[in-house]
């Protein structure tokens, strides 16, 4: 089918927009590669120090025959998402080897976990997390000794930052390769009300304890469509991931035969064959397209409004939340996953997945179909799905029927004609929500306000009885500059309790909520933040806002309060502790969300 005219126009208008920077990138890119990979340069003291533990390497290191594969992973064993990594890099060194080849881990990255954090002072450092990794994948590939890349990383703010990494090395090919999700454990929904329950009083914390164990309970991603499986998704929509790889279990034996297909892969495309594919020519305008249709026909993270304009604007591709907005309009809700249905990403998959919805996108004209990809070829390729036959990998046709239509719905017959975030615009200024999981009901609230400088306020208050009307809770001074722009998902229980009862109930923020954010409307990422002197540090207690997801607005109907001085907050308890006084230049250099809350500019 055609591509869509609205499809069209937003990309012409995203290429108009990028024109001077993308130039400018593509042209580093092409002289980066025409300085290649500088081992065979380097004096013979140089040379040592890079391959003196490369023990049967070396000589093959040395002569430079053969082409030589960096990996960065993310890999630890604190978190279940990246501990299957540790065995990655012996099973991709072998298969290299085996082929003639060389590959050597060029460095780690961190990677911390917002689940592990949430509701705590590390969360100040999670945002800044994904700069500090895109840091740490540009001093890992910086002793220019490669020829090709992949990048071992899952959650949250891992991907992002390695994206924004590989694209400093533009020039290179680049593969992602997944973990892939745990195996089914508590259903999320009866988790949830566990949760609720817990927050309500009614249940202590060995019951809480005892359900977060049985949901969160082996190696793997989390099983909800939160940020790192909506990550993984866009690796697959944007080409960086081979096909059908995202939701397969770890220990699964074609998940290790699809880890070695990948790494074999990204030395096929280097510059010493013939399919040359740097990461420059896969991460265009239209595969950031690409990548907000299939965020928006998944119901994907509120968190990609901002990674995915960071990741553009590392290859020169400027996107704003007009963009996204527009793509929702556009872009029927396909699937219903927690927290917007009951399934897991295991039933997803199962249900024909990725795939699947590519296949139908693609059909209904609301995806370029001719993006490169790692896999070789266009987009078509991501509608097959690898199988195992006889220890050999080969990919085959996907379903083109969902296998379970309360899942997963075709691009004809969608659960909601457009997709689920929005943006919103008013006396506030800008910002986002979620709306795939909100009630029809719930999309529209009118409220007073409640004003809190912390999340920790707003339960005390909740513990005391104070939220017990109709009210918006605006928690402000939560801007990546103020504090590094945390999630507040910890208020969802005690905001659904809210609705539960009968209240008309938002959440208004200068903050983030997670990428597992629900049915309580919120309003998030709002800017100009509290601490530029934004109209939201001009709100009073009392003040009526109104908050109306199906016109886009977020509008303040109590008048005179944009004439206020704006108020001011002690955030020196924020400066301190965890870690986040080594995060004072972050906080100082950090552009507004709407720019992809980065310090690498505005």
């Amino acid at each position: 089918m055609a591509l869509h005219p609205e499809i069209s126009r937003i990309t012409d208008r995203i290429v108009a927009r990028s024109e001077g920077p993308r130039r400018a990138y593509l042209d580093r890119m092409q002289a980066a590669r025409r300085q290649g990979p500088s081992r065979g340069h380097l004096s013979c003291s140089g040379q040592a120090h890079a391959f003196a533990a490369a023990g049967p390497d070396q000589e093959a290191l040395a002569t430079g025959a053969q082409g030589n594969l960096g990996i960065v992973t993310a890999y630890n064993d604190m978190l279940s998402a990246h501990q299957p990594f540790e065995r990655y890099p012996t099973l991709i060194r072998d298969a290299i080897r085996a082929g003639g080849g060389t590959a050597q881990v060029a460095g780690g990255v961190p990677a911390m976990c917002d689940g592990v954090t949430q509701g705590e002072a590390g969360m100040e450092l999670s945002l800044f997390s994904r700069d500090v990794i895109a840091l740490a994948a540009g001093v890992a590939l910086s002793h220019n000794t490669f020829d090709a890349a992949v990048f071992l990383g899952v959650c949250d703010k891992i991907v992002p930052g390695l994206v924004i990494g590989a694209q400093v090395f533009g020039h290179l090919p680049a593969v992602f390769i997944p973990a892939g999700p745990m195996t089914s454990g508590l259903a999320n929904e009866d988790k949830a009300k566990v949760r609720q329950a817990f927050a309500a009083g009614e249940c202590g914390r060995a019951e809480l304890m005892a359900a977060e164990m049985a949901a969160y309970h082996g190696a793997g991603t989390c099983t909800f469509y939160g940020t790192a499986n909506t990550n993984q998704m866009l690796m697959e929509f944007m080409g960086l991931h081979l096909p059908a790889t995202s939701f397969i279990n770890p220990g699964a034996e074609i998940r290790d035969a699809l880890t070695v297909e990948a790494a074999r892969r990204a030395l096929s495309m280097s510059d010493l064959g013939e399919e040359y594919t740097p990461v420059c020519e896969v991460l265009t305008e239209k595969a950031f397209v690409n990548g907000m249709v299939g965020l928006m026909a998944t119901g994907g993270s509120t968190n990609l409004l901002i990674h995915l304009i960071a990741m553009a604007r590392a290859g020169g591709i400027i996107l704003d939340w007009q963009d996204f907005s527009e793509i929702s309009d556009l872009v029927p809700l396909m699937a219903r996953v927690y927290p917007n249905g009951l399934a897991d990403v295991n039933h997803f998959h199962a249900a024909g997945g990725l795939g699947y919805m590519i296949g139908e996108l693609l059909g209904a004209g609301l995806l370029h179909p001719d993006t490169k990809t790692v896999a070789g070829g266009g987009l078509e390729r991501y509608t097959q799905e690898p199988v195992l036959k006889d220890g050999t990998l080969t990919w085959q046709p996907g379903t083109t029927v969902s296998l379970n239509d309360k899942i997963l719905r075709p691009a004809a017959d969608p659960f909601q004609s457009s997709g689920g975030l929005k943006r919103l615009a008013g006396g506030l200024g800008t910002s986002v929500i979620k709306i795939s999981a909100v009630a029809p009901e719930h999309q529209t609230v009118e409220a007073p306000v409640r004003v809190f400088h912390t999340q920790e306020a707003v339960k005390a208050a909740f513990k005391a009885g104070e939220l017990t009307g109709d009210v918006i809770v605006v928690v402000r001074f939560q801007g990546p500059k103020a504090n590094g722009m945390p999630e507040l998902h910890s208020l969802t229980p005690l905001l659904g309790i809210c609705q539960g009862r009968g209240q008309k109930v938002a959440l208004v923020t200068d903050g983030r909520m997670s990428g597992a954010s629900g049915k309580v409307p919120a309003a998030i990422h709002v800017c100009p933040e509290a601490l530029d002197g934004g109209p939201i540090a001009k709100l009073q207690d009392g003040d009526i806002l109104r908050l109306d997801a199906g016109a886009g607005t977020l509008e303040i109907m109590t008048e005179g309060v944009l004439d206020r001085t704006p108020v001011t907050a002690d955030m020196s308890g924020n400066a301190f502790g965890t870690g986040r006084e080594l995060f004072a230049p972050f906080r100082a250099a950090v552009g507004a969300a709407e720019t992809g809350a980065s310090i690498f500019g505005s």
